[in-house]
């Protein structure tokens, strides 16, 4: 069986959500939630899903893909709704089929249910198993559908009930919309280690994974979620449920380093300030001299950006990136690997000829694509290739919502920096 691999050599987070509620005379809930997506689709593109809701019932459609290839102008106009929610998607459990593309819906007590996920839950085993034995039968093998099933099994206790004991159930990473009813609820784990923003538009409300999504539909950021909230919002607006989840905040670093887009904000901190911010402090700690600093399209440009400024070394672009290579489902064969990052990348040879280049990167992973990259460099002729990186190094697999490979397929888990620089073949890391 083919699994979906990641042509790019990075790491790889599940998805991005967004979510409306509308009053109830509005109908135009599928198109705000297709351009909240839009914004999110750096988050996911193996798949894309909206559910809308209207007077208590609720339609779903989604399919395989980037979500402008799954929904036509005239699929938006047919999916009438004053609230809805939406998913785009990059498989961490569960296989990359339609089946598993979110939202999911669910019926129960109380009525209608859907939710897109982020994240992923790393007791859902254990809770399917528990489930099964009571009788449930599931349709995939998402670890959202046993959220959706809780959810649905505790519906005599009322629905904040049913929800708060569900989300206390539940252990690993998780930032999610949901349609219960009329209904709009979203929820972030006790250690936030995902993020969600509340944003506001006129009478109407948002959920979104990044800011940049509410901007993306003229929306305010009103605040960040906190981490254990549950906030549950209807015609009175957003209320937060309490919960006793008090954990140590645990933010995914990765957030701010690769997985966000750099104009979103979470909790409060712009990402392409963090960027800028961790390539000057490398600049700090490492003392180079060099001709040029080029950064990896597209995360590493940031970071380069702040290792000039604070080095004093001219920035120059390196690279010029093939946009219109997207994601491919292939065999993780290492030749396939070397071979997409030549499409998708090739050197401007007037810019790093004869000179001591220094690249920048958000990350190393497999090695794969820095391996290449110093390759190419040389090939266009590069003085000497000096290699930065500003997050610390991948040395084991993170299994809170990140596509990341065994550990001894990371180039860090037994190497230390001289071995990862002869095998990158660069001059210095």
């Amino acid at each position: 069986m083919k699994v979906v691999v990641s042509d790019d050599d990075k790491l790889h987070e599940e998805c991005g959500v967004f979510g409306l509620w509308a009053p109830p005379d509005a109908e135009d809930a599928a198109d705000e939630v297709y351009r909240g997506l839009l914004a999110l689709q750096h988050r996911g593109q193996e798949s894309a899903g909206i559910t809308v809701g209207q007077n208590g019932g609720l339609k779903t459609e989604k399919g395989m893909g980037l979500i402008s290839q799954v929904f036509s102008a005239g699929d938006l106009e047919k999916m009438n709704g004053h609230l809805g929610i939406g998913h785009v998607r990059y498989s961490t459990a569960g296989a990359s089929n339609l089946a598993n593309a979110q939202p999911l819906e669910g019926h129960g007590k109380l009525g209608d249910l859907a939710v897109a996920h982020n994240g992923t839950l790393v007791n859902a085993g254990v809770l399917r198993s528990l489930l099964e034995d009571g009788g449930v039968l599931f349709r995939t093998e998402a670890d959202s559908e046993v959220l959706l099933a809780m959810i649905a099994r505790k519906a005599a206790k009322g629905l904040e009930n049913a929800v708060t004991e569900a989300m206390s159930a539940v252990k690993g990473s998780y930032a999610l919309v949901m349609l219960v009813g009329d209904k709009l609820i979203g929820a972030r784990d006790p250690h936030g280690i995902r993020p969600m923003v509340l944003g506001k538009k006129g009478n109407r409300w948002y959920l979104a994974s990044e800011s940049c999504a509410l901007k993306s539909v003229g929306a305010e950021t009103v605040r960040d979620v906190t981490p254990g909230e549950v906030i549950l919002i209807d015609e009175e607006g957003p209320r937060s449920i309490e919960q006793d989840l008090a954990n140590e905040r645990a933010t995914c670093v990765f957030e701010y380093i690769y997985f966000a887009r750099p104009d979103s904000r979470i909790d409060g901190i712009s990402v392409m300030e963090s960027r800028l911010a961790m390539g000057r402090e490398l600049a700090r700690e490492w003392e180079v001299e060099a001709d040029l600093v080029c950064g990896v399209p597209d995360s590493g440009v940031p970071a380069a950006l702040g290792f000039a400024r604070e080095s004093g070394i001219s920035y120059g672009m390196g690279f010029i990136k093939n946009h219109y290579v997207g994601r491919t489902f292939i065999n993780p064969d290492q030749k396939m690997r070397e071979r997409a990052v030549s499409v998708k990348l090739s050197v401007l040879k007037g810019e790093v000829e004869g000179k001591i280049v220094i690249l920048i990167d958000d990350s190393i992973v497999r090695g794969t694509t820095s391996r290449r990259l110093v390759t190419l460099m040389r090939e266009a002729g590069a003085k000497e290739v000096l290699f930065g990186v500003v997050s610390p190094p991948i040395t084991y697999p993170c299994y809170f919502g990140i596509d990341t490979p065994v550990a001894a397929d990371l180039i860090a888990h037994a190497k230390n920096n001289d071995s990862i620089k002869n095998a990158l073949g660069a001059d210095e890391l």
